[in-house]
């Protein structure tokens, strides 16, 4: 029971830090849009359309959307990139300020929401995430059964994930132009970052941490976060494993990375992580290499990538990668 707790508070800690799949040659390759166009089964124009959300749901699209409620923040940011900021009405805790997002804007909690709230705010769809479920309960059952549309993007294990991400959303709300604008230029930095990883021949090792002691998390395969160490011509320590990967101290200790990022919020992880015992043979350790990221970025599944990818880049090959 421990081990699940603290499963679940590590995945809440993936959206709350810093306030909350593709293998390397996957990512690498541009990504055909017409390769992440949303299945659609009716497509007339200014009717209801009837669509596979990303979860393989078959969902009615209204034909206006005007009212949005967002329970993930990478769904809010895909939002607000595509200019829909005005529309949303709803967010949950975790999504962050923003200059086009109301700053009155109802909030709510993550994996329990009021369900009475939400059905007040008249969405005309909730745009939510596979996050918001525990196990296969699904926390928004009470409001598909008032009528109110809802889609799920499951999270994204790859940066192709969160391309179809951005292409679906931006299908189902009619802002496909923004939505290519925002897939291209995610796609230029990653054709840029890739072309110099290439010429890599001596790849440095990345341990990335999530969650510290003494309940610590890191990333494996099949994370978007893997696919972003990968791309910069780097390796993760804990590719051997997938997804979400609980560490122990010796195991870390035992794989020496050349790196240690910490996504964890707080002026004293860096500090933290040089002190703990025994860590010092470790080769980040005694050079020093040990960094706090940015936690949202490397976080959350959204264009945002692109500041995550930019700053693993610069920090790990400070001689290959210049972004100004």
């Amino acid at each position: 029971m421990k081990k699940v707790f603290s499963l679940l508070t590590v995945i809440g800690l993936v959206f709350s830090l810093a306030a909350c799949q593709q293998k390397e040659v996957e990512v690498i390759k541009e990504v055909p849009l017409e390769s992440i166009k949303t299945e659609v089964v009716e497509t007339e124009v200014m009717v209801p359309r009837t669509v596979f959300d990303r979860e393989g749901n078959v969902v009615t699209i209204p034909t206006n959307i005007e009212r949005i409620i967002s329970t993930a923040p990478s769904n809010s940011e895909i939002l607000l990139g595509l200019g829909l900021g005005d529309k949303i009405v709803g967010v949950d805790k975790y999504t962050s300020e923003h200059p086009d997002l109301d700053p009155n804007v109802t909030r709510f909690n993550f994996r329990q929401p009021d369900i009475e709230v939400l059905i007040a705010l008249n969405p005309d769809i909730i745009i939510a995430s596979g996050h918001n479920k525990i196990g296969d309960e699904d926390p928004y059952k009470l409001v598909k059964e008032v009528g109110i549309t809802v889609v799920y993007l499951p999270s994204s294990s790859s940066i192709d994930g969160i391309f179809r991400d951005i292409q679906f959303i931006a299908e189902i709300t009619n802002t496909v132009v923004e939505g290519n604008q925002m897939i291209n230029e995610i796609q230029n930095v990653v054709n840029e970052v890739s072309a110099i990883a290439a010429t890599i021949t001596e790849k440095k090792s990345i341990y990335l941490e999530i969650s510290p002691a003494p309940w610590i998390y890191t990333t494996g395969a099949n994370t978007f976060q893997d696919s972003i160490i990968n791309l910069i011509g780097a390796t993760n320590v804990f590719a051997d494993q997938e997804s979400w990967v609980s560490a122990s101290e010796e195991v870390i200790i035992a794989k020496n990375p050349d790196f240690i990022l910490t996504t964890v919020s707080g002026d004293t992880m860096v500090d933290e992580i040089l002190a703990r015992e025994g860590w010092d043979v470790m080769d980040a350790i005694s050079n020093g290499q040990v960094y706090q990221v940015d936690g949202n970025a490397m976080s959350r599944p959204s264009q945002n990538v692109v500041t995550a990818i930019k700053e693993l880049a610069e920090l790990i090959y400070p001689d290959l990668y210049d972004f100004e």
